[in-house]
């Protein structure tokens, strides 16, 4: 491979595609790596696999390791022995691993019994709730991993509170969010869009597929009526997991305003939540895209493993009890349901180029497309477009800020300011641009900035 770094990317289920798309684009871009994708196969689903790789213009996978279907034991046992097997006939220099589901953990356990290194985006995110099989993936997957990219500062402080080499936790945005307003544009009104004659803001979205919630059926049956009972008439869309339609079916279930339709494709599926008037989930990831859409969203959940989108975003955890819903239900149809950001850049957009730095942990010093700074408090990205973007307190000025994060656009770089033009002295690097001055310490191919020495 003539010197050239290896990585092997893994995804495996319907949350992974749209995280590793970013990435594998960046990659693709750089062209200074080779880079192998492996779909496990958990999700066997077209609609929950293959159509995520057709929409999102990801390459097809190198390799399907057909792992579908079983329990969760069985599913990891699975995963693990097809992955190693993998991995010994490809020989790479490190694992990307995304998410929390199955094959996350599998394929980290794999990765590290024959001694190749991990890399787990989304690192150092908690539910504490160990009844959820993701908790356990991310558990497992965190304690096991070389390198840690996180999606906010939370997390990060998470992994070094429990003695995560600060060196290894890198803080750079939610590639979840990268893929979203990579599309958003292309998102796509489904074919039943107009039939139900669906008009924007007038109807809810529903998704459900959690065990406590659909497993019980008298439960599942007094969730569903306490929704669609208080919708105030209106039609409410449930793009419906195959668990979930099972039970379903078998029971009877229906419902005059509730619509169900099948699994949707991620254009489709996010056209129909950005036109709605809430969306109504028991999923983690949906939370997050509402927030930065700006549509009400209503969690029927006891716990998140995604906080900030109930303290800045437009989420609220409503819990379990059927009870509560109704409540919920009659300020959202009041308009009395809370506002979130209103700018996408809160959600830590613009990760896709930072996240590139797999490069450099792994020792290529060329890829630095972006200028990465990184702090115990805030980093940020210089890009070769003018565009600074900074997550964190800002000390001395507060130039933009909602949710903690700030984004500021010069005209035009000066010439000497790009990632080669940067003075050494000493162990400290040094770059100005007019009257801001930025003094950063050499790290891991990164920059680590001294809050103390940003002047204004």
């Amino acid at each position: 491979m003539s010197g050239r770094k290896r990585i092997t990317l893994v995804a495996g289920a319907r949350p992974n595609f749209m995280k590793i798309a970013p990435i594998v684009h960046a990659i693709i871009k750089d062209g200074s790596m080779d880079y192998r994708l492996v779909h496990t196969g958990q999700h066997y689903d077209k609609v929950m696999s293959d159509t995520f790789f057709e929409e999102l213009n990801i390459p097809k996978p190198d390799v399907n390791l057909g792992c579908g279907g079983g329990s969760q034991a069985e599913q990891t046992a699975k995963i693990m022995e097809a992955f190693e097997q993998d991995l010994m006939e490809n020989k790479t220099d490190l694992v990307v691993v995304v998410g929390d589901v199955t094959s996350t953990m599998a394929c980290t356990i794999a990765a590290k019994k024959i001694h190749v290194d991990v890399a787990h985006v989304e690192a150092g995110i908690r539910s504490y709730d160990m009844t959820m099989p993701e908790e356990v993936n991310r558990m497992v997957t965190d304690s096991l991993a070389d390198y840690f990219f996180t999606t906010t500062e939370d997390a990060k402080l998470l992994l070094e509170n429990r003695n995560v080499n600060p060196s290894v936790v890198y803080f750079v945005g939610n590639v979840m969010i990268d893929t979203l307003m990579a599309n958003y544009d292309r998102l796509r009104k489904p074919d039943f869009y107009d039939r139900m004659n669906l008009k924007q803001g007038e109807y809810l979205v529903l998704t459900m597929h959690r065990p406590n919630n659909v497993d019980n059926i008298a439960h599942f049956d007094l969730m569903l009526r306490e929704i669609c009972e208080n919708a105030n008439g209106l039609p409410i869309v449930f793009p419906i997991h195959p668990r979930t339609a099972k039970m379903m079916t078998a029971n009877g279930l229906s419902f005059s305003n509730l619509h169900l339709v099948e699994p949707l494709g991620y254009l489709e599926f996010n056209y129909l939540v950005r036109n709605s008037k809430a969306v109504v989930t028991d999923s983690g990831g949906v939370t997050e895209e509402t927030t930065v859409m700006g549509i009400p969203c209503m969690t029927l959940r006891d716990n998140t493993d995604r906080p900030e989108t109930c303290s800045v975003g437009t989420n609220e955890l409503i819990g379990t009890d059927p009870q509560n819903i109704a409540p919920a239900m009659k300020r959202l149809m009041s308009g009395e349901w809370k506002k979130g950001p209103s700018s996408v850049r809160t959600a830590g957009g613009h990760s896709p180029r930072r996240y590139a730095t797999f490069a450099e942990v792994s020792g290529d010093s060329r890829y630095a497309d972006a200028t990465s700074i990184l702090s115990d408090t805030w980093c940020a990205a210089l890009f070769q477009d003018g565009t600074i973007f900074i997550k964190g307190a800002l000390p001395g000025r507060n130039i933009f800020n909602r949710g903690r994060s700030v984004a500021l656009r010069l005209p035009k770089l000066p010439e000497n300011f790009s990632y080669t033009g940067f003075a050494v002295t000493g162990d400290y690097l040094y770059a100005s641009w007019e009257e801001t001055d930025f003094y950063c310490t050499a790290r891991s191919g990164f920059l680590s900035v001294n809050l103390g020495k940003i002047l204004y």
